[in-house]
C-alpha cells in the first residue's frame, strides 16, 4: 500500500513536469513569445505532450498570455490579481481563461501568426480527446504493471497531476507572481524563486516580464530557471535556436 502511493506520487510528479516544462519551453518561450525556434520535430512533441496531460489549445494559450503582456494589471488583463482580487485569480486562474476565449476576439486578435498544420486541426485541437487518451493510456500501463488496483492508482496520479497543474502551479504564476515576491526589474509581476524550481522557471515572473523574448529566466546568481539547461541541451543537439537571452539584453540595453 505505501509502495504503491509513493510510486503513484511519483508518476504525479512525472506528469506534471512534463506539462509544466512543455507549457514554459514550448507554449511560453516558443510559440507566445519567440524567443526559441524549435526544430518541427520538438515543436510536434511538445504539442503531443501537452495534447495528453493538460489538452491546452496552442492558439488559446498564446492568445490570452499575449493579452496579458499587453494589459499587464491594466483594464483589459485576463486574470489580473490587482484588478480582480488575489483569490479569483488564484482559485479561479483556469475560469478567466476560459471566459476569455469564450467571450471575446482575442485569438482572432493576438494569436493570428500561430499556424496550424494537419495534427493542429485534426488532433490537437481535440483537448478532451487528448485527456482521455493519455488517462486510458496511463491506467493500461499500471494496470498491466499491478492488476486491477493500478488503475485506482493510475487515476489518483491523474486527478493529483490536474490538480496541482491548473489549481495550484499554473494559477500561482498569475496570482502569487503578481502579488508577493521580489522584484529585479520595475514591473508589477515577481519572483519566487521556490516557484520557479517547481514549475519550469516560470515563477521568476518578474525577470520574464522585464525581459520577455529571453529565453532564460533568471537573472540572479541565486536564481535558477530549470528549464534553461533543457533548452541549452536542444541548442546544443541543434534542434533549438534561442533569441538573445535575458543578459544580452541587458548588456546592449545599457551600451
Amino acid at each position: 500500500m505505501l509502495l504503491s502511493l509513493v510510486l503513484t506520487l511519483v508518476v504525479a510528479v512525472v506528469l506534471i513536469q512534463v506539462a509544466v516544462f512543455s507549457t514554459t519551453i514550448f507554449l511560453h518561450r516558443t510559440a507566445t513569445h519567440k524567443a526559441l525556434v524549435l526544430h518541427p520535430a520538438m515543436e510536434w512533441t511538445f504539442k503531443f505532450a501537452l495534447w495528453l496531460t493538460t489538452g491546452i489549445l496552442t492558439k488559446e494559450w498564446v492568445a490570452v498570455h499575449r493579452k496579458h503582456h499587453a494589459f499587464t494589471d491594466e483594464e483589459g488583463d485576463p486574470h489580473s490579481p490587482a484588478l480582480l482580487g488575489f483569490w479569483k485569480v488564484q482559485l479561479g486562474n483556469v475560469y478567466y481563461y476560459i471566459r476569455e476565449v469564450k467571450n471575446t476576439d482575442v485569438v482572432a486578435r493576438y494569436a493570428r501568426d500561430i499556424k496550424e498544420g494537419w495534427w493542429d486541426r485534426n488532433v490537437f485541437r481535440r483537448g478532451i480527446l487528448g485527456l482521455a487518451t493519455g488517462t486510458t493510456a496511463l491506467c493500461i500501463v499500471m494496470g498491466l504493471a499491478w492488476g486491477i488496483a493500478g488503475v485506482g492508482w493510475a487515476l489518483l496520479a491523474a486527478g493529483i497531476h490536474a490538480v496541482m497543474y491548473v489549481f495550484v502551479l499554473s494559477s500561482s504564476i498569475n496570482g502569487l507572481c503578481h502579488h508577493v515576491g521580489y522584484k529585479n526589474f520595475n514591473n508589477t509581476a515577481t519572483n519566487i524563486r521556490l516557484l520557479a524550481l517547481l514549475t519550469g522557471g516560470e515563477g521568476l515572473h518578474n525577470n520574464h516580464h522585464g525581459f520577455p523574448r529571453s529565453p532564460k529566466f533568471s537573472w540572479r546568481a541565486s536564481e535558477f530557471d530549470p528549464a534553461w539547461p533543457v533548452i541549452k541541451l536542444l541548442v546544443a543537439l541543434r534542434i533549438a535556436k534561442p533569441y538573445k537571452t535575458i543578459e544580452d539584453v541587458a548588456a546592449a540595453t545599457a551600451v
